[in-house]
């Protein structure tokens, strides 16, 4: 009993814990979560290291001396917002199976989960100021607008943009180059989205800007009396998104399922 205490206390120590969440984790959407433990020990390996942190449970079976292992599990955020996972918990049977050894790792783990994505159509809220000034052409090549030259055909262009007249003439492959549509700048009004459930229009005004600048239409967002002006980065799209996930939402413990 005593050499299994000695090991199993041994195989509990110098132990730390990394949870790694994707960058973009919307609400009732399953995104993989990646654990990883590090094994500070210089010689003694780690044996059946199990992890429980609120609803997330793995099993790290082995990790060497001075190294590291990881493991993914599929975890789904029921709720937008900003969440912590405190004090993960890791355990043990090594090294005969006849307990169950504990240990709580001092940490915390914080993540904004972006508001879930409702496909809804806010066309009406841009479409008026968009039409009217007309999509404008600019000089950046693109695959939408009208054909500003005829070049040689690169590999990775598009088949169905090949010119066959430009083709037969030359004896070589001939490749259409457009032009991109430049679209009016697209500022959304929070306040204005004439949806009365919040959680609802939230989730809408998220999908609205996700598939503005998916489409590279630069979009902004006014909302609290703050204004992101039109841009049409990722970072900036993340930065609306996150305005979104913690409207009216305070800091809230970890609500999640795995799978």
């Amino acid at each position: 009993m005593s050499i299994s205490g000695f090991f199993g206390r041994a195989n509990l120590s110098k132990l730390d814990l990394g949870i790694n969440f994707p960058q973009e984790v919307y609400a009732g959407s399953q995104v993989p979560v990646k654990i990883t433990m590090e094994n500070r020990r210089r010689h003694l390996p780690a044996f059946l290291i199990g992890l429980k942190a609120d609803r997330i449970s793995v099993l790290l079976p082995f990790t060497p001396g001075r190294s590291t292992s990881s493991v993914f599990t599929n975890v789904t955020f029921r709720e937008r917002g900003l969440h912590t996972i405190e004090n993960p918990r890791v355990s043990s049977v090594f090294p005969f199976n006849f307990f169950t050894r504990f240990k709580t790792l001092r940490k915390a783990y914080t993540i904004i989960v972006l508001p879930r994505l409702k496909a809804c159509d806010l066309g009406s809220l841009y479409r008026k100021e968009r039409r009217p000034r007309g999509e404008k052409i600019s000089d950046a090549i693109g695959y939408d607008a009208d054909v500003i030259s005829i070049r040689e055909y690169v590999r990775g262009d598009p088949i169905k943009y090949i010119n066959w007249k430009a083709t037969a003439k030359t004896g070589k492959l001939k490749t259409k180059e457009l032009s991109s549509l430049s679209y009016q700048p697209v500022v959304i009004e929070f306040e204005n989205v004439i949806i009365r459930d919040v959680e609802e229009r939230i989730s809408c005004v998220a999908y609205t800007i996700v598939q503005l600048v998916k489409n590279n239409v630069p979009v902004g967002l006014k909302i609290n009396g703050r204004l992101f002006p039109p841009d049409t980065t990722g970072v900036h799209k993340l930065n609306m998104l996150r305005e979104l996930a913690v409207y009216e939402r305070e800091d809230i413990s970890a609500s999640i399922m795995t799978a």
